[in-house]
């Protein structure tokens, strides 16, 4: 069984209908197709390389400290 998820990414630069987002000093391009009107600051929810939704800091800050947390058990 595999499972996917979702990653909470912050966009640090747009280019048209893509992007480079950061978590953790790791940078991954992102579409941006679903997000309307995004900006360099965003937090984006990020799944195979699509942005799907727009979260706030403090959405986004929790999720990473959760992923952290499960990174850390293993």
């Amino acid at each position: 069984m595999t499972m996917c998820l979702a990653v909470p990414l912050r966009l640090m630069e747009i280019h048209n209908k893509e992007g480079i987002a950061e978590a953790g000093g790791i940078r991954r391009s992102v579409r941006l197709d679903f997000i309307r009107n995004p900006q360099v600051g965003d937090y984006v929810l990020v799944h195979a390389g699509f942005a799907m939704e727009r979260l706030s800091q403090e959405q986004a800050l929790q999720n990473l400290q959760a992923l952290q947390e499960v990174a850390n058990a293993l």
